[in-house]
């Protein structure tokens, strides 16, 4: 359905009424009508007032119910009736909902509607039924309202053309960024926080002095949002400054408590104040959902991950309450297992493990004064305001010195009857069409002929002519000042400065959200440092076995599984899983099962994409390095670190081409110098390692050896001093050969080139570096 007081996209639809048009075109035109009335007619804020058509229209309704902030207030179903009636032809539980928001202290920062009775709770509680509360405009409303009646703003009809509304509110204040917004429109979507009166206002004034001013001056004024239920934002100021720059980001924030000592030793953290959409009940649910959690559907048991969280909250958490109520809106209260709990790790631990820590999105996106939709950054909101601001003054003032001309042209009429009363009365006695006579007579106009004829006696008197003297006067004072307002542009800004600072001092308040940096809580779980081996099958079954120096032809496995690599590594390190599509895969070591089953397949530790499977693992120290090279002859080099991911879902690493495959990763040991490269087709090649491309961010690397269209690589091994084993079969015995010094020598060349035949005794050899 589209907004009917919005016009259609294409102009030219009305000249096709009579053609055929294509059913594509036909739908082209009815979806982007849709859109553009989804954007501009619902989702979007505008700059000017920043209210949706919706929150403009309730406004200004329930001014026209005479609702004040010192009006009796009125049920909420009369008020949705009148704006559902005369403006906002949708469904009236949107509409009420839209104004329950707009009475919540805890949604918007400076609140403007107050509601009486059940608006709702931060807790998610839904609001009573609009037959139940009342509500009336608040105070801080008047910036937006207060100067409408002064030409300041456009009207247009309505949406059956019987009443006349506002297509903008002359907001004294850029109340978009005081409140913030949210919505959903048709291929862009909005999510501005609210920020502090008296920030907003003082970069205004700023802006106003000086529109070059420096993005660190405007920044150390607008430090970062200001949230309605306070908390803390722990994003640093260099990356507020970026998001307000592009006008797209994330903060991340938190919750504020405080420890409460009881008798005998003991306390209890208590959480004050809360991030923006995180509740007391969101974080009781989330607390009962790990210390009690379920079994995940397709899973036979609880994943590593729950069980750890669980043992951690339950090691470290007692109880925890919600005290919440008329004299806090947010108490929680931890109590802890012991006081012996460290306080900065139990602290941690809920942060980490609940929403009391969360990432806030901002996406500055709004309607411009040009009427387009478009992501802005904080200076771009605040200019094009204040030439909105400036365009409302400016029509405020040419209103005003109409009135006071006006005023002016009737009081010189009137004056013309005290100077010839006898006169005046004498010709309006004797004419029969007096107006006419006296605009004849004393050269008046019809307008001042008009109210000398609807004037009473007792406005003869001598005191009220004193009166009309002095009145006079002021008006022409007041004329010569408006006057100077359009004349003069420094003028009209001093009023604005002087007007904005009024607002603010008026209706602002302190700072609820604390701007201090911090790191981002991880939940650690501390792990002994210990030499074990990780067992790895071919069928991606992994376990860990205490120790190193085991027989690897010992271990067991399931029938139709082998053994694919045992790797000796500590307690404290990763094993990196690697996808046929590149992608790799993170595994904490301490989490693997033992090795007295065949352990856990590395499928159900991992979020694997569809389709994908798991092609080789490595398991080691962070710092190790590791080359990945491809059939194709592409190959980098880089540390195991550089490779893990704190994600389930892994992330994508080794760029792969159609048709190409990755190699097993080969570690590249201490000492190693160079790197021998075999193809299938015995092609050999060496060359220094100093050549093979380090890359931490992963990609395709470059290209190690030349290959034939039918050829592929099939080995890569690092070569120390000692040089490279070469073993294999030959005549039915199991034999090596040794290629060092010159023998290997002979080899050697650039990266990237063919390389030569190897010359060995063992056919198809197997070829690893000498130790």
């Amino acid at each position: 359905m589209t907004d009917s007081n919005q016009p259609g996209l294409f102009d030219e639809a009305a000249g096709e009424a009579d053609e055929a048009i294509t059913l594509a075109r036909y739908a082209e035109q009815a979806y982007l009508d849709y859109a553009v009335s989804v954007v501009r007619g619902r989702a979007l804020p505008d700059v000017g007032d920043g209210q949706k058509p919706v929150q403009r229209r309730i406004l200004y309704a329930m001014q026209d119910m005479g609702l004040g902030p010192g009006a009796k207030p009125v049920k909420s179903a009369r008020v949705v009736g009148d704006v559902l009636g005369k403006y906002h032809p949708h469904g009236d539980q949107a509409a009420y909902d839209a104004m329950v928001r707009m009475a919540q202290d805890f949604s918007l920062r400076y609140p403007l509607i107050d509601g009486h009775g059940n608006f709702g709770s931060r807790d998610g509680d839904n609001a009573a039924a609009m037959r139940y509360t009342e509500a009336r405009l608040t105070p801080f409303s008047r910036l937006l309202l207060d100067e409408l009646d002064e030409g300041t703003v456009d009207f247009a009809p309505n949406y059956d053309g019987s009443q006349q509304e506002p297509q903008m509110l002359p907001a004294r204040l850029p109340v978009m960024l005081l409140n913030g917004a949210s919505g959903i429109a048709v291929g862009m979507a909005t999510e501005i926080p609210s920020h502090n009166l008296r920030e907003i206002a003082q970069a205004c004034v700023a802006l106003l002095k000086q529109p070059k001013l420096p993005d660190e001056d405007l920044y150390a004024m607008v430090p970062g949002p200001d949230f309605a239920g306070g908390g803390q934002i722990i994003t640093p100021a260099a990356d507020i400054a970026q998001i307000y720059a592009g006008g797209r980001g994330s903060l991340k924030a938190r919750a504020r408590w405080q420890f409460e000592e009881l008798a005998r030793g003991q306390w209890q953290l208590v959480v004050h104040e809360l991030p923006p959409g995180t509740s007391c009940q969101k974080v009781l649910e989330e607390i009962e959902e790990i210390t009690n959690p379920k079994v995940k559907a397709g899973k036979k048991s609880l994943t590593t991950d729950q069980q750890q969280g669980k043992a951690v909250m339950l090691n470290l958490l007692d109880a925890v309450r919600d005290e919440s109520g008329k004299d806090a809106a947010v108490r929680l209260v931890f109590e802890p297992k012991t006081s012996r709990v460290d306080r900065d790790e139990f602290v941690n631990t809920l942060l980490a493990q609940t929403s009391m820590e969360s990432s806030v999105p901002v996406n500055l996106v709004c309607i411009g004064t040009d009427g387009r939709p478009r992501q802005k950054g904080l200076r771009d909101i605040l200019t094009e305001w204040l030439a909105f601001r400036t365009d409302t003054v400016v029509r405020r003032t040419r209103h005003r010195l109409d009135k006071v001309i006006d005023r002016i042209h009737v009081l010189e009429g009137r004056m013309v009857v005290y100077l010839n009363v006898d006169e005046v009365i004498q010709t309006i006695r004797e004419s029969d069409e007096p107006k006419a006579a006296l605009m004849q007579r004393f050269k008046l106009s019809e307008r001042q002929a008009e109210d000398i004829l609807e004037m009473r006696l007792r406005q003869l008197a001598r005191l009220e002519g004193i009166k009309i003297e002095q009145e006079l006067a002021d008006k022409r004072d007041e004329q010569a000042r408006l006057q100077e307002l359009l004349d003069n542009p420094a003028s009209l800004k001093r009023l604005l400065i002087k007007e904005i600072e009024a607002d603010a001092k008026q209706y602002g308040d302190e700072r609820r959200t604390l701007i201090e940096t911090a790191e981002r809580a991880v939940l650690e779980t501390k792990v002994l440092d210990e030499p074990v081996t990780v067992i790895v099958s071919q069928k991606g079954w992994l376990r860990a076995r205490q120790g190193h120096g085991h027989d690897a032809s010992q271990f067991g496995f399931k029938q139709g599984d082998d053994l694919y690599g045992a790797f000796e590594c500590r307690t404290t390190d990763t094993l990196i899983a690697v996808g046929d599509n590149g992608r790799v895969y993170s595994v904490a070591v301490a989490g693997l099962p033992s090795a007295r089953g065949d352990g856990q397949p590395v499928t159900t530790m991992i979020d694997l994409e569809p389709g994908t499977r798991i092609v080789h693992s490595i398991a080691a120290a962070a710092d190790t390095r590791w080359l990945l090279a491809t059939q194709r002859g592409f190959g980098f080099a880089t540390r195991l670190g550089d490779m893990v991911s704190r994600q389930r879902g892994g992330k994508q690493f080794i760029t792969l081409e159609q048709g190409d495959a990755l190699l097993r990763p080969v570690p590249l040991f201490e000492g190693a110098r160079q790197l021998a490269l075999l193809s299938a087709k015995g092609k050999f090649l060496v060359f220094g390692l100093d050549e093979v491309k380090t890359l931490a961010g992963g990609g395709r690397g470059t290209i190690l050896i030349g290959l034939d269209a039918a050829d592929k690589l099939a080995q890569t091994v690092p070569v120390g001093p000692a040089g490279l084993r070469a073993a294999g079969i030959y005549r039915n015995k199991p034999t090596e050969d040794i290629l060092a010094g010159a023998a290997l020598e002979a080899y050697v060349g650039k990266r990237a080139r063919k390389g030569r035949a190897l010359d060995v005794r063992p056919k198809q050899p197997v070829l690893s570096p000498v130790l």
